[in-house]
């Protein structure tokens, strides 16, 4: 317990978390400061840390954002160190599957069943933050998902937050589409959120010289892991250069000659967009970089030219890339 009040800032850095989930939790659920003196800011008191402390403690363990609220204004003090055993109008989240809810004011979601499985997304034992993403997707919540994305890069960082929590949604989601052939809203809502979190990312100066480039094969269009590759070299300084999706051969040839990178990476998630003539060409440029890698599983059948680097996870990814671009 503590007698002063605090700002926004103190409160967020004392609970461990951002500020802009102390907004959030203000101007979603009401559990904003209560200290107010004319001509100030509001500030957080201990009753209002106390009350904070019991939804961090809640949706830590899986209980809904909205439920722990309901449960955190009704608990003043003290705060409980574990999940209460009967939440008012609450109910924890089960391990799996995730089921979806009505979005407000539009209607019950349809009965469960006769899609092959109903409106859940089944993850397996997972984090706390992947069970909140998943109820959100399902619901289609894309200020939620930004906000459990953010707090958990926030905490955590870039390739625990997309391998731990975003990568078992991801796919839990094409599992569902696969036994149902529903939910593409789904996938394409919670990849824009991943979108502009990652690319929220702050990047490093432009005085530091950028030698790692990024780009997909020619026809591919999914680039999300490119996306969080960049986002994670960003966290420890190190620039990246992303032409993105659908690069022609003719274009990376281009690329590589004006800005002579150190590390190329071709990224490729379905096997018809991926052709090892790409990467020859790249690896026969009159200036090849240093590192040479196919990414993704585009590439598994393939032949490699000599000295391309075939790269299956993110964390092997960053490490040749920082390695690379020093």
């Amino acid at each position: 317990m503590i007698d002063e009040a605090l700002s926004a800032g103190a409160a967020a850095r004392r609970l461990g978390v951002a500020v802009t989930t102390l907004r959030t939790w203000h101007q979603r659920y009401g559990l904003g400061p209560s200290r107010h003196v004319p001509g100030q800011h509001r500030r957080y008191t201990a009753q209002d840390l106390d009350r904070l402390e019991v939804m961090l403690r809640l949706t830590s363990q899986g209980v809904a954002p909205a439920e722990a609220a309901a449960w955190a204004r009704r608990t003043p003090v003290p705060v409980p160190v574990s999940a209460p055993a009967s939440p008012p109008a609450a109910e924890l989240i089960p391990a799996e599957p995730i089921p979806a809810e009505p979005i407000p004011g539009q209607g019950p979601i349809p009965g469960q069943g006769p899609d092959g499985g109903g409106h859940t997304i089944a993850l397996g034992p997972v984090e706390p933050a992947a069970r909140g993403l998943a109820r959100a997707a399902m619901r289609l919540d894309a200020g939620l998902m930004r906000d459990i994305l953010n707090d958990s890069i926030q905490a955590n960082g870039v390739i625990v937050t997309w391998n731990e929590v975003a990568m078992p949604v991801l796919i839990g989601i094409g599992e569902r589409y696969e036994a149902t052939l529903r939910f593409v809203e789904v996938e394409h809502l919670v990849s824009r959120c991943l979108t502009e979190v990652l690319s929220a990312v702050p990047r490093p100066p432009s005085s530091v010289v950028t030698r790692v480039l990024l780009a997909a094969a020619d026809e591919d269009q999914h680039i999300l892991p490119l996306e969080a590759l960049a986002a994670a070299l960003a966290e420890v300084g190190v620039p990246t250069r992303m032409l993105g999706a659908r690069v022609p051969p003719q274009a990376l040839d281009n690329a590589i000659t004006r800005t002579g990178p150190a590390a190329v990476i071709l990224w490729s998630s379905v096997p018809h967009a991926s052709r090892s003539e790409q990467l020859a060409r790249v690896a026969a440029h009159p200036h090849p970089p240093l590192l040479l890698a196919a990414a993704g599983p585009g590439w598994r059948h393939s032949t490699f030219p000599a000295g391309v680097h075939h790269l299956t996870s993110l964390v092997q990814a960053f490490d040749l890339a920082r390695a690379a671009a020093r």
